[in-house]
């Protein structure tokens, strides 16, 4: 059977959107199965229904990488969207068209050909998602390297050439997880430019002609479907084989940080994505929407749905005192804290349980377990002090999973090993919590203390915490309380006696 490419698409007379030829107008840094599931679908879409007519020309921001998979198939490959949508299961299959090609700036012809689209007329846009090490300043990094080893020095190369050629001020999309990705990438890029002693005129064009926007991501991207036989079955069915087939999730949120001027170059407003990709002067209401609902969901509930014998978030989804209480939780106590539309909020909450009952994905509990004293921190202790601040009350879920976590780490210790604390699970299995080893070392050290002991210790850990948490009214006693429950009546009890 024959790999995908323009020719093999032709005869086996697929009839969805192609986009053979067009300008391209971005540079993309990473050609990994988030961005091609992600911002190069929200550029097809842009394709076919804003006549964007643009393409996306791909960089491998490291040596080894899919370039020649990638030019091998003229930059198609096949996207499945996978998941659940008001309810419903959804597996659609679209061929994207908006790559052009894949770029290796580590061998000459490849960083020659970077060079020739950074000055061209046609170039518009730079996209980056190089993982959270990416936007890092590294001084052994030189301005003659061909490439230097870090993102950010590729780029200010890249934007000095431009300069150089004459060519106007493009818009830079940082994609990637860190706190203030586009400030942070134009900070690491001024200090290349102090750093290689380039001229005033180029930083005032890096800094007053380009658009460093930040932005947030959210769509779970599995990537390749690791079943062989599911595999051979969509061959047979597509009439082609592709190793670059990319899944995600169905649901997608790209929220850009920028002046509305924006909009007039970006195409997705124009493509009627404005509920999906949107530029907003200010991300951070969003990010703490996606902070506070969907990672918080996860933290609230995951670790004593493990105590009670689930394994599976889907799994969680179909059990109604789980669920119940993850939606009182979501509901009744973070929505109420948070600074966005109020429908905006509750239409988000409501696509949290359709993408955690995703049919497609299995993600187990115990990977969302990992770290979760930091994670609890960030992501349930400000809707906890929010609503004990605006109801001067304490919130009944938000509180039981203060105590679910402390249950989780401290279920019949059996020993702390190299991997991590080994716990046993009520019904009889052993478990590894991963955190902190110092987080580690207090619960062992902690092991034999008894409930009033240990949540009196736990909430007086500054270090956990940044406070004694112990000073807010009423706490400690009603953490003990759920604690002692949870061990005695086990978790779906405590759970339920929320409800």
């Amino acid at each position: 059977m024959e790999k995908l490419n323009y020719d093999v698409i032709k005869k086996v007379g697929y009839d969805g959107y192609l986009l053979k030829e067009a300008p391209e107008k971005v540079m993309q840094f990473g050609e990994g199965n988030f961005l091609r599931a992600f911002v190069d679908y929200w550029f097809d879409l842009a394709n076919e229904k804003a006549d964007w007519n643009g393409k996306c020309c791909l960089v491998q921001p490291i040596a080894q990488g899919l370039s020649d998979m990638i030019n091998e198939q003229e930059g198609l490959y096949t996207l499945y969207l996978r998941g659940s949508e008001n309810g419903q299961k959804v597996d659609d299959k679209r061929v994207i068209s908006s790559v052009s090609r894949c770029l290796n700036p580590y061998e000459k012809a490849g960083y020659e050909a970077m060079m020739e689209l950074a000055a061209s007329d046609e170039l518009e846009i730079i996209v980056s998602n190089t993982t959270e090490a990416g936007i890092q300043y590294d001084p052994s990094c030189k301005k003659d390297d061909c490439p230097p080893s870090s993102f950010p020095a590729k780029l200010t190369q890249v934007l000095y050439h431009r300069y150089q050629a004459g060519k106007k001020g493009i818009i830079m999309l940082a994609c990637e997880l860190i706190d203030n990705n586009g400030k942070e990438l134009l900070k690491c890029v001024n200090q290349y430019i102090e750093q290689w002693g380039l001229e005033d005129g180029f930083k005032k064009y890096v800094n007053e002609d380009c658009t460093f926007c930040g932005s947030l991501v959210d769509r779970i991207v599995p990537g390749r479907i690791r079943d062989e036989k599911e595999v051979a079955e969509l061959e047979q069915k597509h009439g082609y084989t592709d190793p670059l087939l990319d899944v995600g999730e169905v649901f997608g949120v790209w929220v850009i940080e920028g002046d509305e001027k924006l909009n007039d170059v970006l195409p997705f407003k124009k493509a009627g994505l404005s509920d999906k990709v949107f530029v907003v002067p200010d991300m951070s209401p969003y990010k703490k929407r996606k902070v506070r609902i969907l990672n918080g969901a996860h933290t609230g509930f995951v670790l004593g749905a493990y105590l009670a014998g689930e394994n599976i978030v889907r799994d969680c989804m179909h059990d109604d005192v789980i669920k119940g209480f993850m939606n009182k939780m979501l509901y009744e106590e973070v929505i109420p804290t948070l600074p966005l539309d109020k429908d905006d909020l509750l239409k988000f909450a409501a696509a949290v349980s359709d993408r955690f009952n995703n049919p497609f994905v299995n993600h187990e509990l115990m990977s969302i377990s990992l770290n979760s004293t930091s994670k609890w921190k960030a992501r349930n202790m400000p809707s906890f002090l929010e609503y004990v601040k605006e109801q001067g009350k304490l919130p009944v879920c938000l509180t039981m999973s203060l105590a679910a976590y402390i249950a989780f780490y401290s279920n019949d210790i059996q020993e702390l090993t190299d991997a991590g604390l080994i716990c046993r699970r009520p019904a009889g299995n052993e478990y590894t919590v991963s955190d902190d080893r110092w987080v580690l070392e207090f619960y062992y050290e902690h092991r034999d203390a008894s409930a009033a002991e240990l949540v009196h210790e736990v909430l007086t850990n500054k270090k956990m915490w940044d406070q004694d948490l112990t000073g807010i009214e009423g706490l400690e006693k009603a953490v003990i309380e759920d604690l002692e429950k949870i061990r005695r009546e086990g978790a779906k009890a405590a759970y339920a006696g929320c409800l």
